[in-house]
């Protein structure tokens, strides 16, 4: 498992043994990737908790509380985090902007909308909530949302630091929403000061995907159609199900080209991309082998293919990350040859 997650998911665990207002009882040795959603007795000690998290005292509990109540826990006298999730959108977004505005002063607005989509995206704040621990707070008496959360949880305690297009499960969207909401509870505690905000939420959001991260994972399905619309050609991406399993197959000029599968649809999808990818590359003309050393694979799908596999077995075995190096040789006969 993740050291980081541990660590926070060990700190969380006494939250457990707090007594409730409600029925429901939580030993300390249940599962540690089952969110709660109770009410604690003792909510002074549950706010302290995700105060520590974030590095921020509220001068306003409510915010807080306000920010991690789901719809279905909500009443009366509970708010859910929905109106806060409305203006932590914005916020987080604005005062993202503002960091890669200042961080890449010589890149595109295309390039910069970029790196903005994929530092706020899904599967980006749903891994925020997850790392540091915020899943365990949220209070919801959704029972369909204890398996989805439990099983993102396991797979993200999986996976590298940074995972830029998803990972083997989709992200379930109330994690990435209560990041928000968060972000909102300490805007509006911090008096709408966007500065303030960004100093005590841009720890939260490290690492911080860069511009050299997406040139390393580029969008599998994005990098497909420019490819292939370079050469002219036309994509479609069909998708069908098989029984449990989420089917997309990939179409080049009407011609089957590979597919892929997965109990969420787009992981599908994006699955379907890699192996197109990875088939093209034997067929396509090699002057187009610039497009893929611009976007991180060092003119071959094969060996990304070939990375990204052992990447995942390392992660898989807990094994330290693999390196690489790049050389060229200089044969006796003159000749230069790449490895």
């Amino acid at each position: 498992m993740d050291p980081q997650l541990n660590i926070l998911t060990n700190q969380c665990t006494d939250l457990y043994t707090l007594s409730l207002t409600t029925t429901t009882t939580i030993s300390s040795s249940s599962s540690s990737s089952s969110p709660p959603s109770i009410t604690y007795a003792d909510m002074a000690s549950w706010i302290r908790s995700v105060e520590k998290i974030l590095d921020h005292s509220f001068k306003d509990k409510t915010l807080l509380e306000e920010a991690l109540t789901h719809s279905s826990f909500s009443s009366e006298s509970r708010k859910s985090y929905q109106r806060l999730e409305f203006i932590g959108d914005a916020a987080l977004g604005l005062a993202l902007s503002n960091h890669i505005y200042l961080t890449y002063p010589d890149l595109d607005p295309g390039q910069l909308s970029l790196l903005r989509a994929a530092n706020i995206s899904t599967e980006k704040l749903a891994r925020v909530a997850v790392r540091h621990g915020l899943y365990r707070f949220l209070r919801h008496n959704a029972a369909s949302l204890h398996k989805k959360i439990k099983d993102f949880v396991d797979a993200v305690s999986m996976e590298d630091d940074k995972v830029v297009y998803g990972g083997s499960i989709k992200a379930p969207k109330i994690l990435a929403d209560i990041v928000e909401s968060v972000a909102a509870a300490i805007y509006v505690d911090v008096n709408f000061d966007l500065k303030k905000l960004w100093v005590t939420f841009t720890r939260l959001l490290e690492p911080i995907i860069t511009l050299e991260d997406l040139q390393q994972q580029p969008q599998p399905v994005t990098m497909l159609f420019e490819l292939c619309q370079k050469q002219g050609k036309q994509v479609d991406i069909k998708h069908w199900r098989n029984g449990a399993k989420n089917i997309a197959s990939v179409y080049v000029d009407g011609a089957f080209v590979a597919s892929g599968s997965s109990e969420q649809k787009e992981i599908a999808k994006l699955n379907a991309a890699k192996q197109a990818l990875l088939k093209l590359s034997k067929s396509i003309p090699t002057n187009i082998g610039m497009l893929g050393y611009s976007l991180g694979l060092n003119g071959s799908f094969e060996i990304e293919g070939a990375k990204q596999k052992l990447h995942e077995l390392c992660c898989k075995k807990k094994w330290p990350k693999a390196t690489y190096r790049y050389e060229i040789l200089y044969h006796e006969q003159g000749r230069i040859r790449e490895y």
